[in-house]
Order: C-alpha cells, then structure tokens, then sequence
C-alpha cells in the first residue's frame, strides 16, 4: 500500500513552496511524491525522494518525473550527503490493534505513535546543514514529551508553521533547526 495524499499531506505541500527554491531538498517517507514533486515545482535546486517501500519507488520511477531523485531506503540508512531541506510526513499515530498490516506502515508510528518521529530526528541531524530547516509534520495524536526532549538534547529548535483542524485530531507543521 502506497500512502495517499490526505489532509496531512495537503497541510505539509502548502509550506514547501516557501522553503524549497534553490535549495537541496530530501523528502522522507515519499509515499506518492506529492511532496518532492511540490518542491521540484517550487524551483528546488536538487530534489531527493525516499521510501521505505519498494512499491512507492517502483511506482514514482514509473512517472519518469525529471528532476528528483528516487531512493529505496529506510529513513536515512541509504543516503549520503547533507540537505538545505528535510520533508517529513512520518506515520504518527499510536499503534491500533484493529487497523490491518499494510495501512498500519503508512499511518502507525509507533506503540505510541512518536517512536518513528524519535527515529527519524536522530538520524536527521546528521543531513541537516548547518542553516538547514526540517519540515515535520505531527498530530495532536501524537504524544510530543519525548520528541521534544531529543530535540533540546540534539540542540534543535522549533516553531509550528501551519496547523488544521480536522474532525479527531490537529495537525502541525514544525519547522526545526538548528538552534545557535
């Protein structure tokens, strides 16, 4: 199952065109590209995409887009080189029993909902430039105690960008940085 673009992934695209133009952007967790094709359309000057699962690659690499870069990876595990930007829009609910298999990668981050999020920072730093931003998307379902903590131990800093509410939950965008 390749994730698609919902409120999440609208609220994410509707910040990148300010950030991405003739910048190196990496997105993380490409799903169906909506992000990575915003920022190639938003003048970003290299354009990186990133899944876990082979589908979502195997699908985009079908598109022929021109200009973005496809790579099968767990999070960071296959990349090299750092970024001007990191898009994220990570699966971040807390784990629900009765959501099948497939839909659970896409939606699930965690028995808590935060421990890809957790992930994902710790790896993130290390691809950041040194003026750098991170576009991360999160959920008021998402528990935010520990992720704020890692991102005082990794010395990042953030402010929320956009925000949505929908029927069960908000959503936000933090932009993260490094915090001089």
């Amino acid at each position: 199952m390749i994730y698609e673009p919902a409120e999440d992934s609208y609220l994410l695209e509707s910040v990148i065109e300010k950030h991405a133009k003739n910048k190196s952007v990496i997105d993380i967790g490409t799903g169906s590209g909506i992000l990575a094709k915003k920022a190639r359309e938003s003048g970003a000057k290299s354009v990186t995409a990133v899944d876990i699962n082979p589908e979502a690659i195997k699908k985009l690499k079908k598109e022929k887009i021109n200009g973005i870069k496809l790579i099968h990876s767990n999070l960071f595990q296959e990349i090299n080189g750092k970024f001007d930007v990191i898009i994220c829009n990570p699966p971040y609910l807390p784990k629900d029993k009765k959501e099948d298999k497939q839909s659970s990668l896409a939606t699930t981050g965690g028995k808590k909902g935060d421990e890809v999020i957790l992930k994902f920072l710790k790896q993130a730093k290390n691809h950041l430039n040194l003026k750098g931003k991170i576009l991360l998307l999160l959920s008021s379902l998402t528990p935010i105690n520990k992720i704020n903590d890692l991102l005082k131990k990794l010395k990042l800093k953030k402010n929320v960008i956009a925000s949505k509410k929908i029927f069960f939950e908000n959503l936000y965008v933090w932009e993260i940085q490094h915090d001089k």
